[in-house]
């Protein structure tokens, strides 16, 4: 890339006043050299033709190297800097497609070279984020509508005259549903924006990981009774590690969650707890209808709901932030599944945080 002379850049790089010092300093020295020279030398007397004839050699001279030295200079400092400038307004006004090329290739490189990789780099690091900033926006935008649009709609419909109370009911609750997906969405559009800046930084305590672990799963009873499926747990007398307690509560609702929404009526859900030396392991399995390979890859992606017929009652936020929190806490988080087979996830924790 290749821009214009910046106006707001005065300064010159041998000027023509630099170069007149130069050419100066060059013909007075071999004119002094002449004048010594016929002083401490039994010669003739130098003749005055030869000392301007030698000041105007070494003026020559002088302009040769001033001419070269400013060509290197340009060429190995004032044009790049040049094109690294023009490259970053171009970044500053929004165009992330811009490329600095290196002077040199190899193990030739200088600084202005490694400067131009790490600002090529910065700016693909930028065109990332800003194409992720840009994605989010328009999934909120999508997810925020969907509830809306069902608020609006029977609200509009209790303005009906002649409805009965049945339906008032049914639209009362629906905008209600509505409601609280809208709620969910913003709790968890904040909690991950948090996290990802690093707003809410893990406070670790010790706490009972098993008490945790029945408080969570006995908050979804009422779902689980309610959809015919068998709840099955295997979890230790107690277990006390380090960590955040409050963030750790939201892993295992999501992924409670995720297993009773993704498996049907008369399917098992399985949570699952073992200690090691130094780590403590949760599983959360169920008989559900499974991910693909395809699904596996993006399952931990903001928005991503692979499986369609259940998009509505979710906004693709929750394993994402589950993700997150339990990278903060030092976790890790594996998922093993098949079309048609369930899923079984694994969380994999610290003892000491």
């Amino acid at each position: 890339m290749r821009g214009a002379p910046d106006q707001r850049v005065t300064a010159r790089h041998f000027s023509g006043g630099e170069f007149f010092i130069t050419f100066a300093v060059l013909a007075v020295l071999s004119a002094g050299q002449a004048l010594v020279l016929s002083a401490y030398v039994e010669l003739e007397p130098v003749p005055a033709g030869f000392i301007w004839g030698m000041a105007g050699y070494w003026a020559i001279v002088a302009a040769v190297f001033s001419l070269v030295t400013h060509y290197q200079i340009r060429k190995r400092f004032a044009l790049p800097m040049r094109r690294l400038s023009a490259a970053a307004k171009a970044v500053a006004g929004g165009d992330f497609s811009v490329y600095v090329e290196p002077v040199h290739k190899g193990d030739k490189r200088d600084y202005l070279d490694v400067m131009a990789e790490d600002f090529n780099t910065m700016v693909e690091e930028l065109s990332s984020i800003e194409t992720l900033k840009s994605d989010f926006i328009s999934n909120v935008s999508h997810e925020i509508k969907t509830p809306l649009a069902v608020i609006q709609s029977y609200a509009m419909a209790l303005q009906r005259e002649g409805l009965s109370e049945e339906e008032r009911r049914d639209y009362t609750g629906a905008i209600v549903a509505a409601s609280r997906k809208l709620t969910a969405l913003v709790s968890n559009v904040l909690k991950l924006s948090k996290l990802e800046n690093q707003e809410i930084p893990p406070a670790a305590e010790p706490f009972d990981l098993c008490r945790q672990l029945c408080d969570c799963a006995l908050s979804f009873e009422e779902l689980w009774e309610s959809k015919g499926i068998a709840f099955e747990a295997d979890i230790e007398d107690r277990a006390v590690i380090r960590a955040d307690e409050s963030l750790l509560e939201i892993v295992w609702n999501n992924l409670l969650s995720n297993a009773l929404k993704f498996t049907e009526p008369g399917g098992t859900v399985t949570l699952r707890q073992t200690s090691g030396a130094d780590t403590v392991t949760v599983e959360v399995a169920d008989t559900g209808c499974g991910m693909d390979e395809e699904t596996q890859r993006h399952i931990f992606d903001k928005f991503y709901q692979g499986d369609a017929s259940h998009s509505g009652e979710g906004n693709g936020l929750g394993l994402a932030l589950t993700h997150r929190v339990l990278e903060l806490t030092g976790g890790r988080l594996q998922v093993a599944s098949a079309p048609g087979r369930g899923s079984v996830f694994t969380v994999t924790l610290p003892v000491d945080g």
